[in-house]
């Protein structure tokens, strides 16, 4: 049976992820075996041509997949791992999406020869703008690693790391990143309102500002620094804000002890 990838756990990760993949034309749905319990969420997989099962068991033992795809909830991964130990200590590689779950436990049900890579996605992933961190095991071959960061590249931007330990770190930026930048929105609106504008028209000025600006900073070649100092006229009304928000570096110690006590939580989830 032909099959390059088995995707273990189709819900709104799994699935934002599998679609990227067969719309950019990295993978065929023919070449995709997913194993999902819920009947609702594998007739998903079933539309887009991937053949499915309910359990690990409907997996045809013939089936020799290049890669599998773990994207079930952390606390799970236990129950669901040793389902798949057939397919350890060998060149089968396990790329996880399920936050806070390290190296260790996946060698540890799957056998410590078993090729690992362990990703952190956000929820932007979804409509293909996320961002992707990527750490993995030295037996995963160089090919293998390149072929799984351009699949990634369908749901967004990737980035690698060498030290597993930052991936706590990175889990507090830019996995829990997403949340900051929507109470952002969502305290801007309120300040928008506060100062006399029709809800609806806050609400749009807080999303509208915040996604062009992001997209002005992504596309630039100038660094952040330098785009708000464009924006910023002496003793103009910006200079004015940013006085409040920058005055004893409020806001960037808001920040990073915010960023610091994600970073500590995941560090305790991950024990």
């Amino acid at each position: 049976m032909s099959v390059s990838l088995l995707l273990v756990g189709c819900g709104n990760m799994g699935y934002a992820m599998l679609e990227g993949w067969l719309k950019s034309g990295k993978l065929k749905g023919s070449e995709v075996f997913v194993v999902e319990p819920n009947a609702g969420l594998r007739d998903r997989a079933k539309a887009l041509g991937c053949q499915t099962g309910a359990e690990a068991a409907e997996v045809p033992q013939d089936a020799a997949p290049g890669l599998v795809v773990i994207a079930v909830k952390p606390q799970v991964i236990r129950d669901v791992l040793g389902a798949y130990r057939r397919l350890g200590d060998g060149s089968t590689v396990f790329l996880s999406v399920a936050a806070g779950t390290p190296v260790a436990t996946f060698r540890e049900i799957l056998g410590g020869r078993t090729p690992i890579v362990r990703c952190m996605p956000n929820t932007p992933a979804a409509i293909g703008k996320g961002m992707m961190v990527v750490y993995s095991t030295p037996q995963v071959p160089a090919g293998t690693l390149d072929f799984i960061t351009d699949l990634l590249s369908a749901s967004g931007a990737v980035a690698t790391i060498a030290d597993e330990s930052l991936m706590d770190a990175v889990t507090a930026v830019s996995g829990s990143g997403p949340a900051y930048i929507f109470h952002f929105i969502e305290c801007l609106t309120a300040a928008a309102e506060n100062a006399g504008l029709p809800s609806e028209t806050a609400r749009l000025l807080a999303k509208q500002t915040v996604f062009g600006a992001a997209s002005l900073a992504v596309e630039s070649s100038e660094e952040p620094g330098t785009l708000r100092q464009q924006v910023t006229s002496p003793n103009g009304t910006t200079a004015a804000a940013l006085a409040v928000l920058m005055g004893e570096d409020r806001l960037k110690t808001l920040l990073t002890d915010a960023v610091e006590a994600a970073r500590l939580r995941s560090i305790e989830l991950g024990r």
